[in-house]
């Protein structure tokens, strides 16, 4: 089954050309089955980038998916038109009504600073908490796992001596779990940041479950209570050309940019990026809706503890 978005979502037209079946809500209400309904609180300054990024991915399943934006009061976007957020996305105090099968918080380009510095720090907070009684299972992404994890468990964040910038390769520390279906005994994930956590916190603390990592890049992907929350620290929803952008756009600007590693053919940036994530980012996603949300998820969502 497709994806159930709402009517004139740019995502919608741009995934079609790329012939990825996707339905508007026009077409979903004639159907007679209930809806997996994910929210995603999307805090990166590209919108619509991001918005496209996961559902061409949430597409990837057999489930009919209906996908809803929330966004912050306590933040305005600027590179984002008010038309769009007015017409797709919805403030926490009006999502918070209902419950959901899943949830998915993305990065936000303010790492560096520490996370009650963050001007909505104090509603993302909330969110945060709230989710834990009323979502069955929580992707947190980039910045927002490394701010879930300290914010559930009070694992901190270090600054790193230069960006993590690139594609590095992720081995799966527990290959049965379900999550790591169908993946090979190494996988590609695309980093970009300037903080990390590390693994001996993570192993200390006896709620987590840290579940894959790089020998280069540190860790990757750590578990809690079950599978009802995952933290990513990378970007697995990246398109091909995300870090190409990003390098291109910095490099004007600043000294310290150096190109993303194991990223260009050759590693020469005057070639194509190699694209070595697609298909374990695509199984990752799929497997988290299988495998963490429809499998876990009560049949009546109000349900949700």
């Amino acid at each position: 089954m497709p994806l159930r978005l709402p009517d004139k979502l740019p995502a919608v037209d741009l995934l079609k050309k790329e012939n990825i079946f996707v339905m508007d809500e026009s077409r979903a209400h004639r159907q007679e089955i209930r809806p997996l309904k994910i929210v995603v609180l999307n805090l990166m300054p590209l919108k619509i980038t991001t918005e496209t990024d996961l559902v061409r991915l949430l597409s990837n399943t057999p489930l009919q998916l209906e996908v809803n934006f929330m966004k912050l009061r306590s933040h305005t976007p600027k590179n984002t038109p008010v038309e769009h957020m007015m017409m797709f996305y919805k403030d926490f105090d009006e999502l918070a009504k209902q419950n959901w099968d899943g949830m998915i918080i993305t990065g936000a380009p303010v790492e560096q600073m520490p996370f009650e510095e963050v001007e909505y720090w104090g509603e993302l907070s909330k969110i945060f908490s709230w989710a834990r009684n009323h979502v069955t299972s929580t992707l947190y992404i980039c910045w927002a796992a490394q701010a879930g994890l300290y914010y559930h468990y009070g694992i901190p964040k270090y600054p790193l001596k230069k960006k993590m910038f690139g594609i590095f390769r992720q081995y799966p520390l527990m290959p049965e779990l379900p999550i790591f279906r169908g993946f090979d005994d190494v996988f590609s994930m695309p980093q970009s940041r300037h903080t990390e956590v590390r693994r001996e916190d993570i192993v200390a603390n006896n709620h987590l479950t840290l579940i894959s990592d790089s020998p280069d890049s540190g860790v990757g992907m750590v578990m809690a209570r079950g599978g009802r929350e995952f933290f990513i620290t990378g970007h697995l929803e990246y398109a091909s050309d995300t870090l190409d952008k990003e390098y291109k756009r910095d490099a004007g600007r600043r000294g310290d940019v150096e190109m993303p590693v194991n990223y260009y053919r050759g590693d020469d940036v005057r070639n194509e990026p190699l694209v070595t994530w697609r298909a374990h980012a695509n199984l990752l996603f799929s497997n988290w809706v299988n495998y963490y949300v429809y499998q876990e998820t009560p049949y009546d969502i109000n349900d949700i503890r």
